[in-house]
């Protein structure tokens, strides 16, 4: 099954195995809001006294789920860790490329040259089970205009990797804010990437 030109026909779905305390939110617009409140009533539990901050995490929230379903997102996982009552902060949005993203039936070292630019780490890499993968690193700065109050750089890993016997390509979006972190951030991802399989 590593070898993904062995697919006579796409698969019916993939498989990923996140930590625990990854809470996954669908982001189907039928599905979304159901998830979001789940979500901010899970983190604002017992908490009675910020009913304005809860709703500005749920917008936040609702704003970063339509973006992401635009792009072809459909499902976002946002850690709720928290490690010596610090949150370890970090999501990973799962997402279908659109069509025409990327060339036709592209070999993944073709998916890599496309997303060579200047401070990307870009490698091939093979994932046990799903195949072969284009992995992408880079790192960049808060923008002034987010309102989401993060003032640390972010650092990002995806995954791009060919769907068997399609023309499409399914991306795994890891992020943190979390700097000082970043390199043992940067192990989990790699390790969650690689569980990825196909049923």
């Amino acid at each position: 099954m590593s070898d993904v030109n062995e697919w006579g026909s796409p698969p019916k779905d993939y498989g990923l195995i996140v930590p625990d305390g990854w809470f996954k939110l669908r982001l189907e617009p039928e599905l979304r809001d159901r998830g979001i409140i789940a979500l901010a009533d899970q983190q604002f539990r017992g908490v009675d006294n910020a009913p304005h901050v809860k709703e500005r995490v749920m917008r936040d929230l609702q704003k970063q789920a339509k973006a992401a379903f635009r792009r072809g997102g459909i499902e976002l996982y946002i850690s709720t860790l928290t490690v010596g009552g610090v949150p370890l902060a970090s999501s990973l949005l799962v997402s279908i490329s659109p069509p025409d993203s990327w060339p036709r039936n592209a070999a993944v070292h073709q998916l890599a040259e496309r997303l060579e630019a200047p401070g990307k780490d870009v490698t091939l890499v093979d994932l046990p089970v799903a195949g072969k993968a284009a992995r992408e690193r880079y790192r960049e700065d808060p923008d002034p205009a987010d309102q989401t109050g993060n003032t640390l750089p972010t650092t990002t890993v995806a995954f791009h990797i060919p769907i068997p016997a399609t023309s499409n390509v399914l991306t795994l979006t890891f992020s943190t804010p979390i700097d000082p972190l970043a390199g043992q951030m940067v192990d989990l991802f790699d390790a969650v990437a690689e569980t990825l399989h196909w049923i």
